[in-house]
């Protein structure tokens, strides 16, 4: 597979900088704002280490970390530079260059993506395509690339669709109510609630999305390499750190998010670890984005009619140079 790595591949970045980004630098630079898609929880929780553990500091970067919320623009508001660095999902790295946008994905977050279906584990579904093909309701919000996916494919389906409401009141009120959800959330409400889920990652049926994407624009990328490579190596380390030890960072992070305990938190970083590094990863892979994946994430945007123009996958990368 063609890697192209976080740092190591920064193939503008000059020596001497990275000389640099290795020492401690006293001199701190002027703030960047680096903007969530949403609250402070484990899915960013390598964004928090590296505040919290100084990592941005170490490489003389101020960044202020802003939380989101539903329906945050974070891929309008980098492109717009109402913020320098932003979390985006890749389908909106795609979309938004496809139109003409000058996105650059530096970190991947999550290698799997997170997004799921929940059902009821008594009604004995083996796999997604059990609840497409079965009686009963299914909650999803229509318009999203993965839905408009799994509609498409599952087009002669059994299942009704219904508005997705958010929570899961629903589900704890019907057997045959299944809905979507981010694996690392609405399962651990449903199991405190005493419910029994039974959780499909969408990735399953194929479309899997990098997510919570690190991206910043073309300009400032050319404009200001140095800057760019420390963020990302700093947040590669704070990745690396909150992996081997998330409590620390949790603790830090319930303190701006009080509507998540600490024991949450703690479960869905022990839950999120395979999607941040699947079975049979590398240690060099954290952070990793592919040409082969994004080409095939095009294809499917473009099937979808989602996208009319299809971007060159090497475009959307941190480092364009290498095959």
């Amino acid at each position: 597979m063609k890697h192209l790595l976080a740092l190591s591949l920064i193939g503008f970045t000059m020596a001497n900088s990275l000389d640099a980004a290795a020492t401690k630098v006293t001199k701190i630079s002027k703030a960047v704002r680096l903007t969530l898609n949403w609250k402070p929880e484990p899915q960013f929780g390598g964004f928090y280490a590296a505040q919290e553990r100084g990592f941005f500091k170490d490489a003389g970067l101020k960044v202020q970390i802003q939380p989101g919320g539903s329906g945050t623009p974070t891929v309008q508001m980098v492109a717009s530079k109402k913020t320098e660095y932003a979390i985006v999902s890749a389908d909106e790295l795609v979309m938004i260059n496809s139109k003409g946008g000058k996105l650059v994905g530096l970190f991947a977050a999550y290698q799997t993506n997170p997004q799921a279906i929940m059902t009821h584990a008594d009604r004995g579904f083996k796999t997604l395509e059990d609840v497409f093909n079965s009686e009963g309701t299914l909650a999803m919000q229509k318009g999203l690339p993965y839905a408009t996916y799994l509609l498409k494919k599952y087009a002669s389906s059994k299942v009704k669709i219904v508005p997705y409401a958010g929570g899961i009141a629903q589900f704890g009120a019907s057997k045959t109510h299944s809905q979507q959800c981010f694996f690392t959330s609405e399962p651990i409400l449903a199991k405190k609630n005493k419910l029994n889920p039974k959780v499909f990652l969408v990735s399953e049926s194929g479309y899997n999305p990098y997510t919570t994407v690190l991206v910043t624009t073309q300009e400032r990328m050319n404009e200001k390499p140095d800057e760019v490579a420390k963020v990302v190596e700093a947040v590669r380390q704070g990745w690396e750190s909150y992996l081997s030890d998330p409590i620390t960072t949790n603790k830090f992070m319930v303190k701006l998010n009080p509507s998540m305990t600490l024991e949450e938190m703690n479960e869905s970083a022990v839950l999120q670890s395979s999607l941040v590094v699947p079975a049979g990863s590398k240690g060099n892979d954290l952070g990793v984005m592919t040409v082969e994946r994004l080409t095939q994430l095009i294809d499917q945007l473009f099937e979808l009619q989602l996208i009319k123009n299809k971007p060159n996958p090497q475009t959307l990368l941190l480092d364009r140079k290498r095959p």
